[in-house]
């Protein structure tokens, strides 16, 4: 893991994009990010060609983890036992399974129990 181990939630890429430095050094290091981080940071309505070259960029420094059936079956397994959207459910498993600590503005990722979570406020 190139001695990262931080899995970074969407809401760092997007702060790290409007320039808030607080979340800067979280890409000291080449950071992780989850394949449904990659699909969210893009797949926004209305969204223009620059911004998504500047989007696509951001995710080119990134190392992006594949959905493998392991993680899947993490997923499904916190869906039956936490009210949580389904792309949370899989940025929680993939830093579960894969041994990531997560990085997140995101609150509701406290109700995962053997998340390990690193909580910023910005």
């Amino acid at each position: 893991m190139n001695g990262n181990n931080l899995l970074l939630d969407p809401n760092i890429i997007i702060y790290a994009l409007k320039g808030l430095t607080d979340v800067r050094p979280y890409f000291d290091s080449k950071p992780y990010i989850s394949k449904v981080t990659e699909i969210e940071i893009l797949g926004v309505k209305d969204i223009t060609k620059g911004e998504i070259l500047i989007r696509e960029t951001a995710i080119e420094f990134c190392t992006i983890m594949p959905l493998t059936n392991k993680i899947k079956r993490k997923v499904i397994e916190i869906k039956r036992r936490t009210k949580i959207p389904i792309p949370d459910a899989i940025i929680a498993a993939t830093a579960i399974e894969e041994g990531f600590t997560l990085v997140t503005a995101d609150k509701g990722f406290k109700r995962i129990q053997e998340l390990s979570l690193f909580l910023i406020e910005v």
